[in-house]
């Protein structure tokens, strides 16, 4: 789980979030084992629309510049993950950091690519609301989604 890079490279922009992607998806299987009920069901579902995002656009990379980068076969964790207030902080955090891929993605991209960067920032803010109001945190919203400081 990494900040985004500087640069202005579409390829390279779309790049670094497939890598977030990737963090995402690892890391909705620590948030899982430390959750219940709905929001067991909540971290499946966001999981699954974080594979979803990841295979659209390993898909369009292949095919596009042929520059695809690897998965890894783990991530750092930001801290510790032991139990539900975790797993719920660690949510917030996972979705807060891909929204600040795909909103520096933002400015270096145009056409169906905007499209699907604004798309994912949108449901990347979206999931941190939500995981934001099961942890009973407040303010339940940023003004800014995607925005690192």
């Amino acid at each position: 789980m990494h900040a985004p890079s500087p640069t202005s490279d579409p390829t390279q922009v779309l790049a670094d979030a497939l890598a977030a992607e990737y963090a995402a998806v690892w890391a909705y299987g620590v948030i899982g084992v430390h959750l219940t009920d709905a929001a067991r069901t909540a971290a499946r579902a966001a999981e699954a629309a974080h594979r979803s995002r990841r295979d659209a656009l390993l898909l369009q990379l292949a095919e596009g510049s042929g520059q695809v980068p690897a998965d890894r076969a783990g991530y750092a964790l930001p801290f510790p993950v032991t139990d539900r207030a975790g797993a719920l902080r660690l949510a917030v955090e996972v979705e807060e950091r891909t929204a600040g891929h795909w909103r520096a993605a933002l400015p270096h991209t145009t056409g169906p690519d905007r499209n699907t960067a604004l798309a994912a920032l949108t449901d990347c803010a979206l999931r941190a609301t939500r995981w934001r109001r099961t942890a009973g945190v407040t303010p339940v919203t940023v003004a800014f989604p995607g925005r690192t400081a």
